[in-house]
Parts: structure tokens; sequence; C-alpha cells
């Protein structure tokens, strides 16, 4: 191929066509903005503050390559191969860092990059400005590392495509390039996708199970079928009294979610949740083990509570104004109405909230004053969690566990500026739970995954413009040298493809990794009332890891590799978040649903209770739950108001409760009360025994591991000794 050279302004720059040697190819890039030295003293400060820290890196033997182009300063860094000498000693020190993998002792580009990032961290000017805080002044813009052209063709062509949904991921191609922490990740939403399978398959049964019986269940008939006259929804005079019949399609709704078969399937994915990280603790000590770093180590709430509130006080004020609407549709079902605005709403604080989260768990870790940026990260994922996970569940247990629970009677309604608190359903309180999880895990996991995909997108189309244009100058300019130095153009080419990136940073794993917990927490907290929600978590998650591997190959820069050994303070969360999934799901069928009710209704109160065979043993239980309130006025009698009595033209409604004619708990309420309780203790006793022994028959640590790592240990003492 015949070279040749292309002026550009007034020098001649050397072109090449094939991409660089590995041998030739930049640790990292530093940007910075071009600066007015002569008219601006600030500038001429940050310039002094530049060329400082860069004569700090020459003094550590790293060449620095300085390219500028439109108004930007590129600084390519690359560190000899004999800076690396001095790090060996302490790469040998624990099983994680020997040499095994490395081709004839010579570091590969992962391991370097991470080296001079952290020594590029560890630099300073003045002995107290290093390059976090360079940045923050904008003396630089920013800093990243180049992907390998030819390592990432392979990756997009294995894994980060959509053709590859079905097939096995490259665990250890990725550790290779992206670092220990990253292939972590992606072992670790590998197989918690894998063990949804059999969630998903089981709750889609009960779901089945539950259609099987949907025109034949009586309590559907008993509602659809009913001629029963329920009290006014609010107080104001165009509240009408309704028909109980109106709410036939809430009680079909809620006998697919409260049924018999959500129970078995509550136990079961409690249990499930303890065998998936028990078998996950086995799984990535075999690859940590295989990768050297089973030893490693390395550091040898005020506006939640006010946004819950505002959503509890808009469901409140919504319902009763839907339900005096001119529209009948409406009027008919403001309820479910309310319910959905009310997720819709509480999806939209979610994004707010996950903002402010955000830069108040980096305020409290500023606080805190944390010496490494390990404990940094482990403090920011706590607090940050933390403050997520109350944001978007503090409307799932309002509605689970209050609502409906402290509303009052009539005569004696509970009110909030004059409004009274929303009722349940007479067909029970559980479908607003599953409306509320179906809304929030639906548009959660489809509209974060558009906007998280579409961004980085569009800026990968913006930027291949600029980088075509590069592709023409460089190709009309060829010499022999160049295929050993590459020219400037040629070198900027590189760079700014890589620029033009979405930035990737410490944090930038966290925002995966926070996402795939808390739809782990959305599995199995509150599955008694949703058992399709791993069937949700499954189909999203086949995408979620060819999304996650696009755009970490293709559409964002190069994460600067890490080593780690485990998932980190995540394992202690995902732990956490089990055993709170055995309390709220016996809580769920204990105290929200009408399991409980209906046991104590068939055994006691119903009509097998009496030993009749004629009839169906649930027949009457609708009827059996509610109350009767009376429109009149007296010392003796429930009222609501003279005025709806009249206009309405009845004496009588009814209202689910347990109360007798005197307005004063009955008998009944107390019976199933005792029962509620001592369902959810023996619930929550047997789940968490079989949580043990599931826990203790699934060691952490599998035996070949164990003596894989002894096996190792004595060959490097072997070696050391010769």
């Amino acid at each position: 191929m015949k070279a040749r050279l292309l002026p550009v302004g007034s020098t001649r720059l050397h072109l090449f066509q094939v991409s660089m040697p590995s041998h030739r190819t930049y640790d990292a890039v530093l940007v910075a903005n071009m600066l007015d030295v002569e008219d601006d003293e600030d500038e001429a400060q940050k310039s002094q503050k530049r060329q400082a820290f860069l004569q700090q890196l020459k003094k550590k033997k790293i060449k620095v390559t300085h390219i500028t182009q439109a108004g930007k300063e590129f600084y390519g860094l690359r560190a000899p191969d004999e800076i690396f000498e001095d790090y060996q000693y302490l790469l040998k020190v624990s099983d994680s860092c020997n040499w095994i993998g490395e081709v004839n002792g010579a570091i590969n580009q992962a391991n370097r990059i991470r080296i001079v990032d952290f020594i590029l961290h560890q630099t300073f000017v003045n002995s107290k400005d290093n390059l976090e805080k360079l940045i923050s002044e904008d003396v630089f813009e920013t800093t990243f590392c180049l992907h390998e052209r030819k390592t990432q063709k392979e990756l997009r062509e294995e894994w980060a495509r959509w053709s590859a949904l079905f097939t096995a991921q490259p665990v250890n191609k990725i550790k290779e390039y992206f670092g220990e922490k990253v292939a972590l990740y992606y072992l670790w939403l590998g197989w918690y996708t894998k063990l949804l399978v059999p969630a998903a398959a089981l709750g889609v049964v009960v779901f089945l199970y539950a259609l099987a019986f949907f025109n034949t269940n009586p309590l559907i008939k008993e509602v659809c079928h009913s001629n029963i006259t329920m009290c006014p929804r609010c107080d104001d005079d165009r509240c009408p009294v309704w028909q109980l019949s109106v709410t036939c399609t809430y009680a079909k709704v809620s006998h697919l979610f409260d049924n018999e078969g959500t129970v078995a399937f509550a136990m079961f994915m409690a249990i499930w949740a303890t065998l998936f990280l028990e078998f996950w603790k086995r799984i990535r000590a075999t690859h940590v083990s295989a990768w050297h770093v089973y030893d490693w180590c390395e550091e040898e709430l005020i506006v939640i509570i006010g946004f819950t509130h505002a959503l509890v006080v808009f469901r409140v004020v919504a319902a009763p104004l839907m339900s005096q609407s001119d529209w009948k549709l409406l009027k008919e079902h403001a309820n479910i109405a309310a319910v959905l605005l009310g997720a819709v709403l509480h999806y939209i604080t979610i994004q707010i909230m996950n903002r402010v989260n955000r830069w108040v768990s980096h305020k409290l870790c500023d606080i805190e004053k944390l010496n490494s940026s390990a404990a940094k990260e482990r403090s920011f994922t706590v607090k940050m969690f933390t403050f997520q996970f109350f944001t978007l569940f503090s409307s799932l247990f309002y509605v689970a566990f209050f609502l409906g629970r402290i509303n009052g009677h009539p005569g004696q309604y509970v009110r909030i500026a004059g409004f009274r608190l929303e009722e349940c359903d007479p067909s029970g309180c559980l479908t607003d739970l599953f409306i509320q999880m179906a809304v929030i895990m639906l548009l959660k996991q489809t509209l974060n995954n558009i906007v998280e995909f579409t961004g980085p997108w569009v800026k990968s189309l913006l930027s291949k413009k600029a980088e075509k244009r590069m592709k023409r100058k460089c190709g009309h300019c060829y010499r022999k040298a160049c295929r050993v130095e590459p020219c400037d153009i040629c070198k900027l080419q590189d760079w700014l493809r890589n620029y033009h990136l979405c930035r990737s940073d410490a944090f930038s794993l966290f925002e995966e990794f926070l996402e795939m917990v808390i739809q782990f927490s959305f599995t199995t907290i509150f599955v008694a009332a949703f058992p399709l929600a791993p069937l949700l978590a499954l189909i999203n998650n086949i995408f979620e890891i060819r999304l996650d591997a696009i755009k970490m190959t293709r559409l964002e820069q190069r994460l600067v590799p890490r080593k780690t050994n485990d998932i980190g303070v995540w394992t202690k969360v995902l732990e956490a978040v089990g055993v709170l999934a055995v309390i709220t799901n016996g809580l769920v069928i204990g105290i929200t649903s009408d399991f409980i009710p209906r046991l104590v209704y068939r055994y006691h109160y119903g009509p097998c209770a009496g030993g009749s065979t004629n009839t169906h043993c649930m027949e009457g239980y609708i009827n059996d739950t509610l109350s009767t309130a009376y429109m009149i006025n007296n010392d003796t009698k429930t009222f609501i108001h003279s005025k709806q009595r009249h206009l309405f033209n009845v004496t009588e409604c009814s209202y689910r409760d347990y109360r007798n004619e005197d307005n004063e708990l009955s008998h009944k309420f107390w019976l199933v009360l005792a029962a509620r309780f001592a369902f959810v203790i023996l619930f929550e006793h047997v789940v968490v025994v079989c949580k043990f022994i599931a826990a203790w028959f699934v060691h952490d640590n599998p035996i070949h591991v164990k003596n894989s790592r002894q096996t190792n240990k004595m060959s490097r003492l072997k070696k050391e000794l010769r």
C-alpha cells in the first residue's frame, strides 16, 4: 500500500490504514476545553494546573500525546511496560493477583487500564488537587479509556446483539474486557433470569388454576347477581347509593389473584428466594476461584414521607370526585380509575424521587468523608437503595395494610381535609394491590428500558457522522511509517469515536444493579398479590441482558475494569429482601386477602359448617361480610344523612365490615382477626424453617472450589521456593 502525506493547515500529518497495533493502544485519554490564557486570569490558572498535572504524569514515565481539535484538547496517555514492574509484588500478594492467564508475564489491556486509572486518581497537584477535583474545577473536562476495536467486535458478534437473546453469555471474555466487577453483574443477572423460569411457570399455573374455575365460582355469581344496596362512597348529595352488582368485573379480577393457589405460590417464592441466593453464592465461588480473585480485597428521609402522604390524599380526593362525574362509565368505575391514576402518579413520583434520592445520597456520602472509593460505593448503595425502596413501596404498603382499615364506618367516617378515606371494594383490597403493582412494573420496566437505550443510541448516530468525516480524511494519507506510529488524525479518529459515546463512571454499573434488585423486590415481596410478577420479570430480563450488553459495548465509553470477588453489598440487600418477602407475603395473605375470612366462613359460619351438603360451602359469604347502616337518626341506629335518605328513597344500605346492629364490632370480627394473626405466625415460622433448611443443605462453597484453591496455593508456593 502506497503512503502519502495530507497537508492540514501548516502541518503535514502521517496517516495509516489499519488500526493501531495493541502495543500502541493508549491506556486513557484526557479531554479539556481550550483556554484563553492571555485575556482571562482564571483560565490562566486552570492552564497552570493542567500543565502541572501533566508534568506529574510525565515524572511517572507516562507518555503524553497532545492533539487539538474543534476547541478541545486531547491528551493520550500511555504507560511504558516497565512501570508495571513496581506493581508485580502487590499483584502476587493474594490468590486474586497472580499472573495466571497472562502471556509471558505481560499485562493485558484491562489490567493496564485499571492500574493507569489508579495512577491518574492518585496524582496530585500541590499535594491536594487530584484528577477528580481538577475535573470539578473545569481544568479537565473528562477522562475515558478506549475500546479495543478487535475485542469489541468479537463481543458484539457473540454477545451484544439481539439475535443472541437465548445464547449463553461469554462471561470469561466479558471479564477479560470489562473486568471482574462487570462480569459478575452479568453472571448474576443471567443466573437470576434462569431461576425466574420455574417461578414464572408456577405463577402462570396458579393464574390458570384461578381462570379454570372463573365461571363456576359462587362468590363471583353472588356479587354479579346480587340486589344488595351499598352505602354512598361520599357524603355529597350527588353520590348515590349503588348496587353491589356493578362491581362484578372487579370481583372477577379479584378472584384471579386472591385464591388458595396464591398461598402455596407465596410459600414457594419465599423458599425460591433463599435457594436463588444460596446457589448464586456457589456459582460466584466457582467463577471467582477460576478467575483467581477469591480472596481479593480492594481496600488493602422526610421528603419520601411527604410524597407518600400526597399519593394517599390524591386517591382520597380522586375517588369521590370521579363518583360525581356525569360520564356514566367513569362514575361506575370510579374506584378502579382512582387506583390506576394513583399508580401512574406513583410512577411519575418514582422518576422524580430517583433524582432527589441520588442527590441526597451523594451529599450524605460526602458528609461521611469516607477514605476509599469502595467504602463510598457501599455507603452510597445502602442509602440509595433504602431511599428508592421507600419511594417505590410506600404506596404499596399503604394499599396492602392500611387501605380500607382506617376509613371508619357510616356515621363515624375518618376524614382528611373533609374528605372520607377510601374504602376497599366488597370483593377485597387485593385487587387494588395487584393493579398498583402491575402498572408500576409495566411502566417502570418498559419506559425505563426505552429511555435507557434511546439516549445513547441517538448520541451514537450523531457521533457517527463526525467519525465518517474523519475517516475520509484518514483514507487519503498513508505511508509505511504510519503502520508503526499512527498520525494525529488517525489517533484522533479513534479518540473522538470514544469521546462521543455516552459517559460511564464508577457508578454506571450501580444503576443496572439497582434496577434489577428493585425488580427482585417486586417479584418476591408482594408476589402473593401478583403471581404473574415473575413472568414479567423474566420477559424483561431476557431483553435486559442484551440491552445492557449492546449499550455497554457499543454505545457507552468503556468502563475502567475493576477487580472484585463478589457483587458487594448487594448480596446483603438481597438477603434482607428475602427475609422481608416472607414477612410481607404472610401479612398480605393473612391481613390483606380474603383467604382467612373465607376459611372461617367455610368451617364455622357457612352451609357446610352445619352439615349441609346440598349447597356450595361458600354460598352466602359476600352477604356475611357486609354490615347494615340505617338512614335514620336516633341514639341506637347508625345513620348517613337525612337528605340522602329522601333523595334515594332507601332506609338502609350495606358496607363492608363485621358490626352488629348496635354499631359495635361483632364476635365474628374478633374470631377472624385471631385467625388472621394465627395464620401469619404459622406461615412465617413454617417458611423461615424451610428457608433455614434450604440454606443449610446448599453450601456456599463447593468442595471442588476449596480443593482447587488449595492446589493453586501449593503450586504457587512450590514456584516461589524454587
